[in-house]
């Protein structure tokens, strides 16, 4: 069994859907099990549908246009699937339904609820084109292999369900090739409420369908040629990461690279299932392979800038030595406000830290002003070398002033400004 991902840029538009169908005519001879992401921005639109709803404020006419979106690329993909019209029709009305129920719990709760129909309406029409390319599928749902905690909108997964759900549900692979289409990103409790599992959710699932299937591997199919030591869109002179381990990209996604989360990464580690990122454009392209291998992880320097950080020094009032008792206290104050921290320094009397400059940083900064006294500068960018040399880091720190340097052997971190 092999996991196919594919990410809403894929499946944007009918060309998108039928070039699915196209890279999986390669693979005709495997058994595919393929994780499909909601059409290009049906998730942003499908936010605004929920704030819509909490707000009070009629959210009819956004999915009135999400309706006739989706419709419009069924008709263009499988004109002629009646019984695939008939199940998008009875997905929309029932979101249509839960948006005139009162709401009686919390946000979170909702959100997930109605985020999910991306992925249901999505594979709904993928699986009915694939069909009528004769690529034989089965839909399978998501959330009745993948049983979560009730933590809404980053659920955690009950891995000691995984093999007995997938014993039940899925479809036997005795006489293959077999083909199932499913949804990236949900799950369900086990009293049956839907959840969605966070960041990089469609990539995480395919994470989790490939540990439970002990799967030969996972291919995540993006609009790019693989992953790259920088993000091409900034530096002109990018090289591709053929071979990077797990560890690698787990450092790298932790430095901020829009690589693969290490929550990705995590169940493959532990069962050596590699992980390949190809071009849906050039399936002749090389692509990235992460694998246990870690004798290419030096070979490139890989830089990733974060901009619009905010650098704050927090002080005791009264001057006194920064230990574990303040830190405890600080630490708290950034959890209760989800403000992760990039970057840490401290000295004798002072704590530095590097964060987003978001709403909640600038929260927290109020927060820590009643016991501390708190600076900062805004506009940084925070600066992570992989594998440095001094030519890297002199071409890339030229022109902009230091304000912070923390080095490893392998790591070089910089909070800079532009002079």
């Amino acid at each position: 069994m092999k996991i196919f991902k594919f990410g809403g840029a894929s499946v944007k538009d009918a060309a998108g859907v039928r070039n699915v169908g196209e890279v999986l005519k390669h693979f005709a001879l495997d058994d595919l099990l393929i994780v499909v992401s909601a059409m290009g921005k049906t998730t942003n639109a499908l936010e605004e549908v929920v704030w819509a709803y909490v707000d009070g404020r009629d959210a009819v006419p956004k999915v009135d246009a999400l309706a006739a979106f989706h419709f419009g690329i069924l008709d263009e993909v499988a004109p002629e699937d009646g019984p695939s019209r008939v199940a998008l029709e009875e997905l929309f009305h029932s979101l249509r339904t839960l948006l005139k129920r009162p709401i009686s719990l919390d946000v979170d709760h909702y959100y997930d609820q109605i985020v999910a129909f991306g992925e249901l309406w999505s594979t709904t029409i993928v699986s009915a084109h694939l069909n009528a390319s004769h690529i034989t599928n089965q839909w399978v749902d998501a959330r009745s292999i993948i049983t979560t905690d009730e933590r809404h909108r980053a659920a955690n997964v009950k891995w000691d369900m995984l093999g007995y759900n997938c014993e039940k549900h899925l479809p036997s692979f005795a006489h293959g090739p077999v083909r199932i289409v499913t949804q990236g990103f949900i799950g369900r409790t086990e009293d049956g409420d839907t959840t969605t599992l966070g960041r990089e959710g469609s990539d995480f699932s395919a994470a989790i369908f490939a540990y439970a299937l002990d799967a030969e591997s996972v291919t995540i199919w993006k609009d790019v040629p693989g992953m790259f030591n920088a993000d091409p869109k900034r530096f002109p002179n990018t090289r591709l990461l053929e071979h990077i381990s797990y560890k690698e990209a787990i450092e790298l996604s932790y430095f901020g690279a829009s690589v693969i989360h290490p929550r990705t990464l995590q169940p493959l580690q532990r069962k050596h299932i590699p992980l390949y990122v190809r071009s849906f454009i050039d399936l002749n392209a090389p692509g990235s392979t992460i694998s246990e291998a870690t004798d290419h992880d030096t070979l490139i320097p890989s830089y990733i800038v974060k901009p619009d950080q905010l650098l704050i020094s927090i002080t005791p009032r009264d001057l006194s030595f920064i230990v574990e008792e303040n830190l405890s206290a600080i630490f708290n104050l950034f959890a209760k406000r989800n403000v992760r921290i990039d970057l840490m320094q401290n000295s004798a009397v002072a704590f530095t830290v590097v964060v987003d400059d978001n709403p909640r940083s600038r929260d927290l900064i109020e927060a820590l002003r009643a016991e501390y006294e708190v600076r900062y500068n805004t506009a940084c960018e925070l600066l992570t070398v992989r594998h440095f040399d001094e030519a890297t880091l002199t071409e890339l720190l030229l022109g902009k002033e230091v304000l912070i340097e923390q080095r490893s052997r392998v790591t070089a971190r910089f909070v800079t400004k532009p002079r």
